[in-house]
């Protein structure tokens, strides 16, 4: 043990950089993990902890005022009901902010759907006007218990006094209403009513929903909303966020342990005099084996320990959403068990892989070997390590005897230096080695030594490459190591020597070249994903009418404006380029088992631009264009009819498209107002969507529309899906250092195996005249065209991927395939050149030194 400690200790000190590189990627891969398991539990579990606390329903039915709700209780599968309680639509304002809410008229706190109030108190008779906000609602409009809030166009005030949360649907401006429960005398004139199902298993949620919806009657339902949809609603970017993490961690895990399979190997090769050393004095394979696995856990399991340790102590003080998120996930059940699990697989996983590579040390013979004579079109750097001194044994012909010779062994003659020297210069030009003179074979004589005859040409070797001549057909591949025809035809159009070389080396030793190409190309494609990523969530930002929000602003007008006064308004505005008038409903899906949203947006003359993936605009009577989660729901395509119920009228729409939806899940089918009103003639438009002008300030248009609207315009930005991803782009900033760290670690173990390689050429290539800076220019020339090749390999294969990706992701979370944008032709380039000249750098202080190494080092090496 004592030994095997000294030997590991020497080993760190010549190689610190690298331990130093392994503990870093260790520590940024597991730190990827933790913060990717936290942001999944943070997504999830607080919305099922509000769920849990507050006894939620399954489902919630919003009807009109004349629905007998009392049947739903018998319902088969309904545990329990919340309700019915009188609802009422209204508009409040506090701070300067408005919203449209749904007051609730709750006489008492319920047993299902019970809210927990997380600030001030519930309702109560002492405060008659007192209300309670949902949590989200409550810091939209700034608002704390205390606070007074105000209905735009009446004198009527309600005071807030507590604040709750609430597992249904959360308040979204401009498309879902915040949620606000009062007394019921705070309704004198409720508009419809809620009521809560609970059910007994949660599997039958759509059977419920249709069940329901046929007792009522589909008229009398207004709006559907359950469990599967609240819970993705609050899940929503912070599960992106974690699903990016974890993917780019398990990548960089993949790809950290196949650097330290290929650093271990690549050591191995330049170490195993060493480890025959090692061999000699007493050291068992399996000793051998657990010197480089040990050394190799010690590493990754510092970096694991710190990764750890920085996740629990720093992590909540990360700010914005990742430090919310560690801070929630610190307080679950399962926080401690994740954060011993995750490193420890870690350290595990990458010690499998140094135990595949390890392995090989210990197969290392214990006698340092001579590697056999360079045969016909041998490698430049010589043949395979491994063989014993002297003829095969299995080669030899059994039972003869050279005759005369008394006890000798028949040993190949070593050849004179300069033959020696005259082979290596013919191998490096690719020419055959020259013929050996004839050896004469002894007749009766003692003490003579035998030497090997030539070798003979392979049979049919000759005849094959003429045939191939005669037959138009190219000759075939040249061996390992020999200078193909594009090489020489280089070398003779006077293309430098050490361009030609470089190519050569780098990709003379195919199996080995291809797998030192494969381990840097995976961290390059990851990197090229994570850019991917990066210029996707920009396209939301610098182009937003390419991924389905073609307009800026959302305004609502009360009764107190006319259709005309309102687009009249909203035109006058310096800002505006064009008003889409419009109607927004909810209207049930065939089966009646749930919701979906109907639009009709814009008309004929003016018509609404949708951003489509697939299909053709909506231009005729009943044409509709629909979102990915809506056709997902409903398990239709582009030119299929669906029908829908609105109230009482059933509406039925022909898909001529794939419109990209960031609203709603996907869950949206428009179509143009006059189309909706060739079924309703008296319908008015109720909302007014906004193209403003490049160059416009959203938020300023806002406020001038708002105080020319004297209190009659409820005005909102529209939202964009990336506002929430704005903490990806640390997230994709810090997973490309980590991936170039391991690329890094890549390259210079790539590095180093190149160098020792070609420590054997060095006496040949300084024979044929090259200079030191020449053989240095092989060195890295070869290690720019490795760096190469795995740019041009990760960039056709990670392009492809990342769309995949992201578009898999789209279409998962309803948004639609179509958003995913790659990284400019330029940035392409830009990483790509770094890459090479990165590579090009680290390759140049090592090669220099080692084509100024002393002729006796050479020849120690050689040996």
């Amino acid at each position: 043990m004592r030994a095997t400690l000294r030997w590991a200790h020497s080993d760190l000190r010549t190689h610190r950089g690298e331990a130093l590189f392994l503990v870093l990627a260790t520590a940024g891969i597991v730190a990827s993990l933790l913060l990717a398991t936290a942001l999944f539990g943070y997504a999830t579990n607080p919305w099922q902890r509000v769920f849990t606390q507050s006894h939620g329903a399954h489902v919630w039915l919003h009807t009109d005022t004349a629905a007998d709700t009392g049947k739903l209780a018998e319902l088969d599968g309904v545990d329990s009901v919340a309700g019915p309680y009188p609802t009422a639509a209204t508009t409040v304002a506090s701070r300067g902010s408005r919203a449209a809410v749904e007051l609730r008229g709750t006489p008492e706190r319920p047993s299902v759907g019970r809210p927990p109030v997380v600030s001030g108190h519930w309702l109560g008779p002492a405060t008659p006007n007192g209300v309670v906000l949902e949590s989200r609602l409550a810091r939209a409009l700034l608002a704390e218990p205390g606070d007074t809030l105000t209905v735009p166009g009446t004198a009527r005030e309600l005071t807030v006094v507590g604040l709750a949360d609430s597992a249904e649907p959360r308040y979204r401006p401009g498309e879902q209403p915040g949620l606000v429960w009062a007394l019921p005398s705070a309704l004198p004139d409720p508009g419809g009513q809620v009521i809560g199902l609970r059910l007994t298993d949660p599997g039958d949620t759509s059977y419920v929903v249709q069940r329901a919806v046929t007792v009522l009657g589909a008229g009398a339902i207004g709006e559907v909303s359950t469990w599967q949809q609240a819970r993705a609603e609050a899940q929503g970017d912070n599960r992106l966020l974690g699903q990016v993490l974890g993917l780019f961690g398990l990548g960089a895990l993949v790809a950290a342990g196949l650097a330290v399979h290929g650093a271990i190997g690549t050591r191995i090769r330049g170490h195993l005099r060493d480890l025959s050393v090692l061999k000699a004095i007493g050291f068992t394979p399996g000793q051998v084996v657990r010197i480089f696995l040990l050394q190799h856990l010690a590493y990754a399991l510092l970096g694991a320990v710190a990764a750890a340790a920085l996740a629990e102590a720093l992590g909540s003080r990360v700010p914005g959403r990742l430090g919310d998120a560690v801070g929630v996930w610190q307080g679950l059940p399962g926080h401690t068990v994740a954060l011993f699990v995750i490193p420890v697989g870690a350290v595990l996983f990458i010690g499998a892989t140094t135990g595949l590579a390890a392995w090989r040390a210990g197969r290392v013979p214990p006698v340092p070997v001579q590697r056999p004579t360079a045969a016909l079109g041998s490698r430049l750097t010589g043949a395979n390590t491994g063989r014993a001194f002297g003829p095969d044994p299995a080669a030899a012909t059994p039972g003869m005897q050279p005759t005369g010779t008394t006890n000798q062994a028949l040993q190949p003659a070593a050849a004179p230096p300069v033959r020696r020297l005259t082979d290596g210069l013919r191998r490096v030009l690719g020419l055959r080695p020259a013929p050996a003179a004839p050896d004469r074979q002894p007749t009766g004589t003692t003490n003579q030594t035998l030497r090997p005859q030539p070798a003979a040409a392979p049979p049919g070797g000759r005849p094959t490459g003429g045939l191939r001549r005669v037959l138009g057909l190219r000759p075939a591949a040249p061996r390992a190591g020999q200078l193909s025809d594009l090489a020489r035809r280089a070398l003779g159009a006077r293309v430098p020597p050490a361009l030609v070389l470089g190519w050569h080396k780098a990709f003379t030793r195919r199996p080995r070249s291809l797998a030192t190409v494969a381990r840097l190309t995976l961290p390059l494609l990851l990197i090229v994903v994570a850019m991917s990523a990066w210029t996707t969530i920009d396209r939301f930002h610098s182009t937003p009418e390419q991924v389905g929000l073609p307009t800026a602003l959302s305004v609502r007008a009360d009764a107190g404006l006319t259709e005309r006064q309102t687009r009249a308004l909203l035109e006058r505005d310096p800002g505006v380029t064009a008003a889409y008038p419009g109607v927004e409903t909810a209207a049930l899906v065939p089966g009646q088992t749930a919701t979906i949203a109907l639009r009709g947006l814009g008309t004929g003359q003016d018509p609404y631009p949708y951003t489509l993936a697939e299909g053709r605009p909506a231009s005729g009577a009943d044409e509709a264009v629909a979102g990915q989660g809506l056709l997902d729901l409903l398990d239709v395509r582009v030119g299929d009819w669906v029908r829908m119920t609105v109230g009482d009228q059933p509406q039925i729409l022909h898909i001529v498209g794939r419109s990209i939806e960031p609203d709603n899940a996907g869950r949206v089918i428009s179509t143009s107002l006059d189309t909706l009103r060739a079924n309703d003639p008296g319908l008015r438009p109720t909302l007014y969507e906004l193209r403003l002008d490049p160059g416009a300030d959203p938020r300023e248009v806002a406020d001038r529309l708002a105080t020319a609207g004297r209190g009659h315009l409820d005005v909102h930005t529209v939202t964009n899906p990336a506002d929430g991803l704005s903490p990806l782009r640390a997230v994709v900033a810090g997973l490309i250092a980590v991936l170039a760290l391991i690329g890094l670690i890549e390259l210079l173990t790539a590095i180093g195996g190149t160098v020792r390689e070609s420590e054997r050429d060095l006496l040949a290539l300084k024979a044929i005249g090259l200079s030191p800076r020449q053989i240095t220019a092989i060195t890295v020339t070869a290690t720019g065209c490795t760096a190469l090749a795995a740019v041009l390999a990760a960039t056709a294969l990670g392009l492809p991927l990342a769309h995949w990706l992201i578009d898999a992701q789209g279409r998962s979370s309803g948004i639609g395939a179509g958003i995913a944008q790659g990284p400019s032709a330029p940035l392409m380039l830009l990483l790509g050149t770094a890459a090479v000249l990165c590579a090009a750098a680290l390759a140049a202080l090592p090669a220099a030194r080692a084509a100024r190494r002393r002729l006796a080092d050479t020849l120690s090496a050689v040996a």
